[in-house]
């Protein structure tokens, strides 16, 4: 990135003291007539030549990621891309997609429902991981660390266990990219050892024992990687959005119309 001193807003008679121009200021991008740079890149030389996931971390971190940086991002972003239609951000693209709005404002109505109980599990696991490391640095033992951690969270621990799978088929192959680059001093392997560490102890004492999830290993990804907490569920909106821009796409192409939650010959249940 070439590094040029800070711009002032320029002067114009339009915009005598500059407060115009500055009201929007930003690190971000740069557009003038014949030019557009993206965190101070020429755009022309990122075309063609940067993938999507690289661009991802340029505009968010203000330099392209490494080739390990760049690997474990596009993995935690691939795993998470579709969970069916049993989610209720697809299910609401699909109905969204029957009632005669466009495919934007159907990936709205998707993205909007990704709320603290439906989407939030990765960023609240990073601050759970960032609790055991807190606790740890402060002198406790890992598994100390991880106990107390779990004791003053919350009662759906985020990262950890899922109502569908008893062994999510995301976990292994993301921590195995995770180990390996921490083998490879690619990232540090901290925010791993403690997320290892909540899953022992939560087996602890219990005939089944609770795993990680895809939110516990992104959020694991993520951490390593020096995204902060609220970035990872940001980059999980990015994930999720392409999933639900394919349901949305499908169900706008099957000819129905106002398609509710439940098949129309099943009525909901009255409550008097």
């Amino acid at each position: 990135m070439t590094d040029r001193p800070a711009q002032e807003a320029p002067v114009t008679d339009i915009d005598p003291t500059g407060a115009v121009a500055d009201w929007w200021a930003t690190a971000v991008s740069r557009m003038e007539p014949g030019v557009i740079e993206l965190r101070g890149r020429p755009v022309q030389d990122l075309i063609g030549t940067t993938s999507l996931t690289s661009m991802i971390w340029l505009m968010l971190r203000g330099d392209l990621p490494a080739p390990r940086q760049a690997a474990l991002l596009e993995a935690a972003l691939v795993a998470a891309v579709d969970h069916g239609p049993q989610a209720p951000s697809i299910a609401i693209a699909r109905m969204a997609a029957t009632c005669g709005v466009g495919l934007n404002n159907a990936v709205a109505s998707a993205v909007n429902t990704l709320g603290d109980a439906h989407g939030g599990a990765g960023e609240q696991c990073v601050l759970l991981l960032d609790d055991v490391l807190r606790r740890e640095d402060a002198g406790l033992d890992l598994r100390t660390a991880a106990g107390e951690a779990i004791a003053d969270g919350p009662r759906y621990l985020p990262g950890f266990g899922h109502r569908f799978h008893p062994r999510d088929p995301r976990r292994d192959p993301l921590l195995a990219l995770v180990e390996d680059a921490v083998r490879d001093g690619a990232v540090p392997g901290r925010h791993l050892r403690a997320g290892k560490a909540i899953e022992a102890r939560l087996a602890e004492g219990r005939a089944k024992p609770v795993p990680m999830n895809i939110d516990g290993a992104t959020a694991i990804i993520y951490a390593e990687l020096g995204f902060p907490a609220p970035l990872a569920r940001g980059l999980f909106v990015l994930s999720r959005s392409i999933g639900v821009l394919a349901h949305a796409w499908e169900e706008s192409q099957s000819g129905q119309r106002n398609k509710g939650p439940i098949p129309r010959t099943v009525l909901p249940a009255y409550r008097a």
